[in-house]
């Protein structure tokens, strides 16, 4: 986790935007996160070259799903235990399995990660978000 100086107060997943498998966790974290409180960019906008510091290729790192929340930065799976607090009832108990030591949760998470495009597929491009929810979006 990276302490990063952020000037927006909503919570912001990045995520990797030629993935099918995180482009439908998107629309799944969209369609359960009531409040409307979170933001999103994908890893390949400039948003989040502007916010993390550079632009992450797809290429560059298994992980698919990064978390800003008050400044701190969190990755794999304590990042998707982080954003689900912010989801509707049942996901928002999913932080229950946060007693599970990361090392194992990771284990698995990277597993998914590394096997994202195989299984899942990918696009050649981000996926443009319709009127209504692109306002939720940093930078499409």
């Amino acid at each position: 986790m990276d302490s990063i100086s952020q000037k927006r107060k909503t919570p912001i997943v990045f995520f990797d935007g030629v993935c099918n498998l995180c482009n439908g966790t998107v629309l799944f974290f969209l369609d359960h996160n009531p409040k409307g409180n979170l933001s999103f960019a994908s890893l390949q906008s400039e948003a989040a070259a502007n916010i993390l510091g550079k632009k992450i290729l797809p290429d560059q790192s298994p992980s698919s799903v990064l978390f800003l929340e008050e400044g701190v930065l969190y990755e794999k799976s304590t990042a998707v235990l982080k954003i689900a607090k912010h989801l509707s009832f049942p996901w928002n108990f999913v932080p229950i399995f946060g007693w599970i030591p990361s090392f194992f949760r990771d284990l698995l998470y990277d597993w998914i990660a590394r096997n994202r495009y195989r299984w899942f597929g990918r696009s050649e491009a981000c996926r443009i978000p319709s009127p209504e929810l692109k306002k939720r979006f940093l930078d499409s």
